[in-house]
Parts: structure tokens; C-alpha cells; sequence
């Protein structure tokens, strides 16, 4: 993270870090042996928890993966410090075919969900992270 935010104070390239977890359980990897499982729910909160930390005043959003920690890990890494919700997907298929479990696509609403569950409140925004008023299928995050 500390090289990641030199990069940064340097360019200013990013505007969001995505720190995806390995989804082991049909990766040929893990399979064969030659992977570790993925992370556990814990070192996912660390992560988001630190990159907040860390990356402040740098890269102002931190991204959690709905597709690789579902929903219930997702609010949990909102409450750890991201911020963005991601998008809303359409036939995700690569954590689908590494055994994730937890969808391939969510509505707005859905995503909306997500966040009045811990209660965050969510806006639609675009990739630059200018809010959106009113767009289909653009990616949410929380405030």
C-alpha cells in the first residue's frame, strides 16, 4: 500500500483501489495445489480497513467486491472503510467460474439495498466518481 500511494502522490493515476479477493474453491490453482485458499473474512477487513488508512488524502475510494464476498461481507467492508459498491454487472462470469457463489449481476436497487442495510446511504456515479442522477447500470458507492 505504501508503494501504491507513492505511485499516486507521483501521478495521480488512480482513482480507486479494487483489492479483489482470490476466490479459490474451482480455480484450477487451488486445485492442482499450487494456490493457497483465498483470504478469510478477516484479512479482507484488514485490507479495506488499512487501503482506508493508508491510501487517505492519496486514493480517495476504496472499492469492495459484491461478487467475491456477497452481501453480508460486502456491508461488512463498508463498515471497514470502502466506500464504493462497484457496479451493477452484467453476466460476470469469472469469480462465477472460480466458485464464487453470490451472483453474477445486481440492480440499483439491489445495490441500494446493500447499503440502507447498515444504513449507508448509496448514489449512482460515474467513473470518475462525479455523482449521476439518473443513469442505468452505472456503478453505486456509498457516502
Amino acid at each position: 500500500l505504501r508503494t501504491l500511494r507513492g505511485i499516486q502522490e507521483r501521478t495521480g493515476g488512480f482513482t480507486e483501489f479494487v483489492p479483489l479477493p482470490f476466490v479459490h474453491h474451482s480455480a484450477p490453482l487451488y486445485l492442482a495445489g499450487a494456490a493457497r485458499p483465498g483470504p478469510t473474512r478477516q484479512e479482507n477487513l484488514v485490507v479495506h480497513a488499512l487501503a482506508r488508512l493508508m491510501l487517505h488524502g492519496a486514493i480517495d475510494n476504496v472499492q469492495t467486491s459484491w461478487v467475491k464476498l456477497g452481501i453480508t461481507g460486502t456491508q461488512r467492508m463498508l463498515q471497514a472503510g470502502a466506500n464504493d459498491l462497484g457496479g451493477t454487472l452484467m453476466e460476470e462470469t469469472i469469480s462465477r467460474m472460480a466458485g464464487a457463489e453470490n451472483g453474477s449481476e445486481k440492480t440499483p436497487d439491489e445495490l441500494r439495498e446493500i447499503g440502507a442495510g447498515i444504513s449507508r446511504p448509496v448514489v449512482q456515479r460515474d467513473t470518475f466518481y462525479g455523482r449521476v442522477r439518473s443513469a442505468p447500470q452505472v456503478p453505486l458507492m456509498v457516502e
